[in-house]
């Protein structure tokens, strides 16, 4: 049984790659409220989060999670021997499946493509749908992604 907010770690020869999965409630977000989108500061930026997507506050229950993923480290940035964590915001869909995806924290600003690896492994993963008044929503989960070279 996995543990909300526990560490999956798995070494491969000398890389170590860990995934965290957790759920950060909102300040300022009151129960079952959906999340107000960001105020457009150019046409071409779109609102975050989307619009319709809730945060797990109290009344949604949390998605859980039923197939991790673990991103690949592309191997010039294992050369280069870089390490760190990205952080990200994904949506995840009434579905279970991952929608949108932001790059919160950028480990490299994809000069290796380590951010891209994490976006992907992200997008790879599913979920038990949140609920709130037993149906499906979408809702907002942060998570981080850990590269280490060993």
């Amino acid at each position: 049984m996995r543990r909300e907010g526990a560490f999956k770690r798995l070494a491969v020869g000398s890389l170590a790659i860990v995934a965290l999965v957790a759920t950060v409630p909102s300040v300022g977000i009151t129960d079952g409220q959906q999340a107000p989108g960001a105020s457009p500061q150019g046409a071409a930026e779109t609102p975050w989060p989307p619009a319709g997507v809730f945060r797990v506050v109290q009344g949604i229950t949390a998605p859980r999670i039923i197939k991790s993923a673990r991103p690949n480290y592309p191997p010039e940035a294992m050369r280069a021997k870089v390490q760190g964590r990205v952080k990200l915001e994904m949506v995840v869909q009434a579905d279970g499946t991952v929608g949108e995806v932001r790059i919160v924290s950028s480990l490299d600003r994809n000069k290796f493509g380590i951010d891209d690896a994490a976006v992907k492994a992200v997008k790879e993963m599913r979920f038990a749908p949140a609920m709130k008044d037993g149906v499906a929503v979408p809702v907002l989960l942060s998570t981080e992604m850990a590269f280490e070279a060993k």
